[in-house]
């Protein structure tokens, strides 16, 4: 038996660009076969708001509220699993972040006042794993490649061109690689993900297929 997994999915609770429910989120996945979602939402000042630098806490359960929310509706066959699309101030570079558990990120100061190399270290410390989101895109710099565990190869919001030129720099790197949709409104469903042998229904198994490269890449090149 497969299994599909969405890596990449903003909702319209806590992420400004996101228009979908997280009710509606779950359903729609299921309907398309998915066994489950890594909800990734803006760790960003898009999310926090620019006043956020000495207090970004203080908007720590709102950013878990959509996460909480899709819980509600996972069952054994659909899993929900905590993840991040960090960005730093005063940058465009996103970073998907997966293994983030709510505990851990409950007890953090300011993520996004972390810049490439100590963002990896503190990641790393806690057993996470780093993918450069969408590396590509616009406005986008390419970053240091010591300071990643892997590239988001194929992202279902970026152009066919951009995500061959994100997959030839993860090879030249031996980088990790993953895939997703970028979902942030209907028109984006299952354009991404992973699909896989292992039923994943926690962190330690998505970090332990991610590391493994044992899946196969759910690329659409619907542009």
């Amino acid at each position: 038996m497969k299994y599909k997994y969405e890596m990449h999915c903003h909702t319209g609770w806590v992420s400004q660009c996101g228009q979908v429910e997280p009710k509606e989120i779950v359903e729609l996945y299921k309907e398309r076969g998915y066994s489950g979602i890594v909800v990734t939402e803006h760790y960003s000042p898009l999310t926090y708001g620019l006043d956020s630098y000495y207090k970004p806490q203080r908007r720590i359960e709102f950013y878990l509220s959509s996460y909480r929310e899709m819980k509600k509706y996972e069952d054994e066959n659909f899993s929900v699993l905590l993840g991040m699309e960090l960005r730093h101030y005063a940058t465009a570079n996103d970073y998907l972040i997966y293994g983030v558990t709510e505990d851990w990120l409950l007890q953090q100061d300011n993520l996004m006042s972390l810049f490439e190399k100590n963002m990896y270290k503190k990641m790393h410390e806690a057993g996470f794993l780093v993918y450069q989101a969408h590396p590509f895109r616009p406005f986008i710099r390419r970053c240091n490649p010591k300071y990643v565990d892997g590239i988001e190869i194929y992202n279902g919001k970026t152009d066919r061109q951009r995500n061959y030129r994100a997959l030839n720099w993860a090879a030249k790197h031996g980088k990790l690689m993953v895939s997703g949709s970028d979902f942030h409104e209907k028109e984006h469903l299952a354009r991404g993900g992973i699909i896989t042998e292992r039923k994943i229904t926690n962190n330690t198994e998505l970090l332990e297929v991610l590391k493994s490269q044992k899946f196969e890449m759910i690329r659409t090149f619907d542009d």
